[in-house]
């Protein structure tokens, strides 16, 4: 039996003569193949393994973000998208403002590698690498086949938004 890489190796060409299509095959998505073409914030670099673009995936989006030593990303949140986080490298902090207790007050969840974060649809928040010398390093996967970003100008309590200028 010969070996493919990338995909499944039992799966036959198409009719075309080319590959099979995207949902019928295993992908294999290499660590130094990461797409850095998808949805950003600034201070943090996304990087899309699995999208709709590049396996033809319907429900899921799968990359990492990597936060600088020292850095802040911007204050974003991300649609109608759940987002799940798993901390790879470094001690990212992850910040946005409750106020169960009648005020709004910053929240950090302080992580480390190993550490699992859940982000809720629409919640704005930012992450921030205290380290100043280390990266921090991420997995996310979210619910929709792309990576979606909202940029705010400002973190806010989900359903109070800021007053606009």
């Amino acid at each position: 039996m010969t070996s493919h890489d990338a995909f499944h190796p039992d799966l036959p060409d198409d009719a075309a003569g080319g590959s099979p299509p995207l949902r019928a095959r295993l992908h294999h998505i290499r660590a130094d193949a990461l797409d850095g073409d998808t949805a950003q914030s600034g201070g943090m670099r996304r990087f899309a393994a699995i999208s709709g673009r590049t396996v033809g995936s319907e429900r899921i989006w799968m990359g990492q973000t990597h936060v600088a030593p020292g850095t802040t990303s911007a204050d974003h949140h991300h649609g109608a998208s759940e987002t799940a986080i798993h901390v790879v490298k470094g001690h990212p902090e992850f910040v946005f403002l409750d106020d169960s207790g009648g005020t709004p007050e910053e929240i950090r969840l302080r992580t480390s590698p190993g550490d699992y974060v859940f982000v809720p649809p629409y919640v704005p928040h930012r992450e921030e690498n205290p380290s100043p010398d280390e990266e921090a390093v991420v997995v996310i996967a979210r619910s929709t086949q792309e990576a979606v970003v909202v940029n705010l100008p400002e973190l806010y309590v989900l359903g109070h938004r800021p007053p606009a200028d």
